[in-house]
């Protein structure tokens, strides 16, 4: 503990196990430097670390016990990797001395999380713990950033040492060369129809507004990879949209149609890749300048044209002093591409009593400039995808991985972060059941986020895709859901259910005025499967 607060931590997610009984009092003596924030189920704890890893650029901690705590927690870990977010999961484990015998909830975890995370290790030398702790915040934070997990065996955590405690460390960002800059000069001026591709984490503020003054400057588009919507302005002329699942046609033609790709801070996931169906791999047909704080993820998939090993900051901070024309010749493809975005966000109009469209729409007009949204997974999280603008001081908080339940946790974790900021979490119901125990963490904690669970009764994506596949058998997708209202009084939280479009506006301001938090319950037609088709349209194709 005394290493983890010099390093620069002061909060934690967790659940309490035996197997860390002696970290968990040494919380005691940090309690002026350290919280702990009590969680209901590792999954949880673990969504909550991934979270605040993402939104603060920091190692997101997450403290489990053995066994099933650690199983638990393995969702959250899996999503730090996919999302390139910094985190640490500290595992209780069985004694050094009984190691091997598959002891009461013994696992090895350099084995098991060795495949999921950046690294795994377990310290059984106390006086290690300084060193193997520092190593760990540095892993987390440096290259690509992600998880790493580190198992505390009972007997480490009792034994004596007379080593220092760590020291907080400077995590160096590598910086592109004057020849790599004179290069991607070169290829800005030869281009007619260049994209800006940017994802990943750990941006500044600084970054953001250089990559706006560039790519306004060169009449350059600005594409965020899947759920990176967040990192520069959405009303910035040069903003074009996002690439993630549910690829837009004008998207999927703006990044085909492409003679140049500077891609920054990005691994070419699926997702942002189209199912790796966008470009030809090994080498693409667009000329490809690839970016990262990693040299493992430049040329991974696609080979460079000009690889330049660089973090985003310091790339930002090159572009920003680039010196190039304005590109007058690609002006109409830069005001095509912005102007196809803009129409994009134009829901059609939905099936049902209440429609999305348009309470999205009352959401985005009534949002605070600083906001911070969350979601998790489902095609409900298609709402905050495609349809909201996330200005120059909001947050969107979702997961790269496609995992459910996501967003209530991020939710808690943004709202302890900074309490002053309004938080909002889009949810479906299938996805709050993920989690919804939680809010017995925000009752705990006395945070007050406002939920928008939006019940269709189905299990939406996988629906969407069984009618696609198999037309009119429905096996496994239907949900009977409980009483939101009262889960809402039982955990304090202001509840109001919403039947019909015109309702909403006046319960959405009631939930967000109330003290305690509040939970709105979208009653949608099942029928309404997705922001832009319907059942009975994905049974029609098929029987075209």
């Amino acid at each position: 503990m005394d290493s983890l607060v010099n390093l620069g931590a002061t909060r934690g997610f967790g659940v309490p196990g035996e197997s860390y009984l002696a970290v968990l009092d040494a919380m005691v003596d940090h309690q002026d430097r350290f919280e702990l924030t009590l969680c209901r189920q590792e999954g949880g704890a673990a969504y909550m670390a991934a979270a605040w890893g993402k939104l603060t650029g920091e190692p997101g901690l997450c403290f489990v016990t053995r066994g099933p705590g650690a199983t638990n927690a393995t969702v959250g870990v899996h999503t730090a990797m996919q999302d390139s977010v910094p985190m640490i999961l500290f595992i209780g484990q069985v004694g050094s001395s009984i190691k091997g015998r598959e002891a009461f909830q013994e696992v090895d975890y350099e084995a098991f999380f060795g495949p999921l995370a950046k690294w795994a290790v377990q310290i059984d030398d106390a006086a290690r713990v300084p060193e193997i702790i520092r190593r760990a915040w540095s892993v987390a934070l440096s290259g690509r950033p992600g998880p790493v997990v580190v198992a505390l065996p009972e007997n480490m955590l009792v034994a004596t040492s007379e080593v220092a405690p760590a020291k907080a460390v400077n995590i160096p960002e590598p910086a592109p060369t004057s020849a790599n800059m004179a290069a991607l000069s070169k290829m800005v001026e030869a281009a007619v129809r260049p994209v800006l591709l940017i994802g990943g984490t750990r941006w500044r503020e600084e970054s953001a507004r250089r990559i706006e003054a560039f790519a306004e400057a060169t009449n350059i588009p600005v594409v965020a990879a899947f759920r990176f919507h967040d990192i520069i302005d959405n009303d910035s002329p040069a903003y074009a949209g996002d690439a993630g699942v549910g690829m837009n046609a004008y998207m999927k033609a703006l990044l085909r149609e492409s003679d140049l790709i500077i891609a920054l801070n990005i691994r070419f996931g699926e997702s942002t890749t189209d199912g790796y169906q966008l470009f030809d791999a090994p080498q693409m047909a667009a000329r490809l300048v690839h970016s990262h704080s990693s040299d493992d993820e430049i040329g991974k998939i696609y080979a460079a044209d000009l690889p330049i090993h660089a973090g985003p900051n310091e790339m930002a901070s090159a572009l920003a002093s680039l010196s190039v024309g304005k590109g007058e010749a690609r002006a109409d493809w830069y005001a095509s591409a912005r102007q196809n975005y803009l129409n994009s966000l134009q829901a059609p109009t939905q099936p049902g009593d209440a429609d999305m469209g348009i309470i999205t729409a009352h959401v985005q007009a009534t949002l605070p400039d600083d906001a911070i949204v969350t979601h998790g997974a489902g095609n409900f999280s298609i709402w905050p995808n495609k349809f909201m603008q996330y200005g120059r001081h909001q947050r969107m908080l979702g997961p790269q991985s496609g995992s459910m339940g996501f967003g209530l946790p991020a939710a808690l974790a943004a709202k302890l972060h900074d309490p002053s900021r309004f938080v909002l979490c889009f949810a479906g119901d299938g996805d709050f059941q993920m989690n919804g125990t939680e809010l017995g963490t925000a009752l705990q904690a006395r945070i007050a986020p406002v939920i928008l669970i939006i019940n269709n009764s189905s299990y939406g994506t996988i629906r969407m895709h069984q009618e696609r596949e198999y037309p009119a058998r429905v096996s496994g997708t239907e949900i009977v859901n409980p009483d939101y209202m009262a889960i809402a009084a039982a955990y304090g939280f202001h509840g109001e259910r919403v039947m019909r479009t015109e309702e909403f506006a006046a319960a959405y301001d009631r939930a967000c005025a109330a003290p305690n938090g509040g939970i709105v319950e979208i009653v949608t037609s099942t029928e309404a499967i997705s922001p832009r088709t319907t059942i009975s349209a994905l049974r029609a194709a098929q029987k075209g």
